[in-house]
């Protein structure tokens, strides 16, 4: 056996040697795409009922919205009417209900009044008394 022969032999058995060491990474990175392939599997199939109850899901919502649509119109209409009614209730009984205050007003103010002149008369009448008596005992004396 030459030299070349036997450095031939190192150069094969070291290419083997390589190949052998490459190969265990390539044969695990294999097991791992097809684990990934299977959990790429189960989760399509998994996410297939799910979709479908959301989308049951939306629908429903998409219902109950409509409802409360409605309910949310039909408030505004009363919403609305009570502000009408409130307006005509307003209007009817607002005027006269300021005019009988003011009414009751003049009365107290016009009573008030009254009460205040016949003091006052009264004040006078017993001044002009008080006088005349004075005066009277004056000349009596």
């Amino acid at each position: 056996m030459s030299v070349g022969e036997i450095a031939g032999l190192i150069a094969a058995g070291a290419l083997v040697l390589l190949v052998v060491l490459v190969a265990v990474p390539l044969l695990k990175l294999g097991r791992t795409l097809d684990e990934t392939t299977l959990t790429i599997r189960q989760v399509r199939e998994q996410s297939a009922p799910i979709l479908s109850q959301a989308s049951t899901t939306v629908t429903h919502v998409n219902s109950n919205l409509e409802r409360v649509d409605d309910i949310t119109g039909n408030a505004a209409n009363v919403s609305s009417n009570v502000a009408a009614l409130t307006s005509v209730v307003a209007a009817t009984l607002g005027s006269p209900l300021i005019k009988v205050a003011a009414f009751s007003y003049g009365v107290r103010s016009a009573t008030r009044k009254k009460r205040e002149g016949q003091a006052l008369a009264d004040a006078a009448a017993r001044d002009k008394e008080a006088r005349r008596a004075r005066r009277a005992a004056r000349r009596a004396a």
